[in-house]
């Protein structure tokens, strides 16, 4: 049993995962991942790179149409076959051989194989087909090899993000909806693709699809897209969508969905799709579902130590799970479901790392505000990124969410537009943004910026939120002259500084 005895035994290998094995590692315990797929998991292989890849490349394009003298030298389309190549080289055509070499470095060991819990601190692995000792690299591999007992000293993660959520729509599933992790691995454009859901995942693989030359039909069951952000959010997006060419249907109600006989595909997974809705019928090649997200903790085997399986974990500011005798399984990332991004599970695992290594010392590690062993930003300072075109910054509270949780507030708005370095950045720059502050202290809560290149301006607007600066005190921060970053003075300025 020596040799399956480790501190800490992280399941899952994703991003939130490694970083968490190696900030215990680092802090002098012992760590092995249990991973049935790629080592690097969905963030590296299906989601935000190869997304993201997706996406660049289009936005370079119209990028350099909309600045006078580069838009002349633009003389041809977008390259779909390279756009993929590219694509494919980010995700190292889904072979995780150098993330097993980063783990080998770093003093990780990596199972491959499917991990449940079996009691306190014990997991019990089925190791992938071929894969048994220290793993495989590469692939999801089977799961009917040996199975191995492992044993933790101070604590289990479990680090198994979430699952893509398919509608109940009747004969949705039938057809085999593309996922997100579909979406972004899929080898040609398919002519025709509706994409059900327009938050950020939806929103964002409708361009790259439209980009890359599908007639793309974009769903919307709200009266706008991205539905819980602004709303001015999801009217540039719309706008900017509408005038790419993407249909955009809002308060649609997807009815059913089914496959078309008789046009050469018939009943089988090939051939058209019928996707009828209360605005008429619509035939696509393709339908993707990209409505959210659910646990994936139904096989985890969490009804060994006294949880329910198939629910999201809760947690503490440590992310130490609730409930659990002894206080031994923490979990990080979606599996949370407090903040499902991953630079925020990343967070969280320097969190928990931090905290289990100093619980293993037989330290005090109190999750109390703002310490090493709490995950404080995941309350109120979450920034994020659609990285459509035109992008979408936002952190903190939107103006709705702050009246609700109970502040005085008042904002300030300002058309990006209209500062200098915008106008030099790209010409008819078109963009806003947002400045949401608590009238009782006169701190920033959330900020929302809408235009070219808005995920720069992030940081600033972050750090500002979780440092709580007062308004009197941003006042003295000045913005270089000219850079779009120009618009907080001018956020302030509107605001009455």
């Amino acid at each position: 049993m020596a040799d399956n005895t480790y501190d800490v035994i992280v399941i899952g290998g994703g991003a939130v995962g490694e970083v968490l094995a190696e900030r215990v590692v680092k802090r002098g315990l012992s760590a092995v991942i249990v991973e049935s797929e790629l080592l690097g998991g969905e963030c590296s292989y299906w989601a935000c790179m190869p997304s993201k890849a997706l996406l660049r490349s289009g936005e370079a394009l119209r990028a350099a149409k909309n600045v006078k003298g580069a838009s002349a030298a633009v003389t041809g389309e977008l390259d779909a076959a390279a756009v993929l190549e590219r694509r494919d080289s980010f995700t190292r055509n889904w072979d995780d051989s150098s993330q097993r070499e980063w783990a080998d470095g770093a003093g990780i060991t990596v199972l491959k194989g499917r991990a449940r819990l079996d009691g306190p601190k014990r997991v019990v692995v089925r190791l992938n087909d071929g894969n048994a000792g220290n793993g495989g690299t590469g692939g999801t591999g089977g799961t009917g090899g040996e199975e191995r007992t492992l044993e933790a000293r101070h604590a289990v993660a479990a680090c198994v993000g979430s699952l893509p959520r398919i509608p109940d729509i009747p004969g949705l599933r039938e057809v085999r909806p593309w996922t997100s992790r579909d979406a972004t691995s899929a080898k040609e454009a398919p002519r025709r693709l509706a994409v059900i859901g327009a938050g950020p995942v939806g929103s964002e693989l409708a361009q790259a699809w439209n980009d890359l030359g599908s007639q793309v039909t974009l769903l919307v069951a709200e009266d706008r897209m991205l539905p819980t952000l602004e709303p001015f959010a999801g009217e540039y997006v719309a706008k900017a969508h509408v005038e790419a060419g993407i249909d955009v249907r809002t308060n649609v109600t997807v009815q059913s969905v089914s496959r078309l006989a008789g046009t050469g595909g018939g009943e089988g997974d090939v051939g058209p799709l019928s996707v009828q809705t209360d605005q008429g019928e619509i035939v696509v090649d393709q339908i993707l579902a990209a409505t959210g997200r659910e646990p994936s903790t139904g096989e985890l085997g969490l009804e060994t130590v006294g949880l329910e399986p198939g629910r999201w974990l809760d947690v503490d500011d440590s992310c130490r799970v609730n409930g659990v005798e002894g206080g031994w399984l923490y979990s990080a990332g979606d599996t949370n479901h407090r903040a499902l991004f991953t630079h925020q599970g990343k967070y969280q695992a320097r969190v928990c790392g931090d905290a289990i290594a100093a619980r293993a010392r037989g330290e005090h590690a109190a999750p109390v505000a703002w310490s090493p062993y709490a995950a404080t930003a995941d309350h109120g300072a979450v920034p994020a990124v659609v990285f459509t075109d035109p992008e979408v910054a936002m952190v903190g509270l939107t103006e709705q969410a702050a009246i609700d949780q109970g502040m005085t507030v008042r904002v300030a708005e300002y058309e990006i537009g209209n500062v200098a370095g915008a106008a030099l950045y790209v010409d008819g720059y078109t963009g806003h943004a947002k400045l949401v502050v608590d009238q009782e202290r006169l701190v920033p809560v959330g900020f929302t910026a809408v235009g070219p290149a808005a995920g720069e301006l992030l940081h600033a607007a972050t750090v500002a939120i979780v440092g709580e600066v007062p308004l009197d005190r941003l006042w003295h921060a000045v913005p270089a002259y000219p850079t779009v970053s120009e618009v907080w003075l001018r956020l302030l300025e509107t605001y009455g500084m």
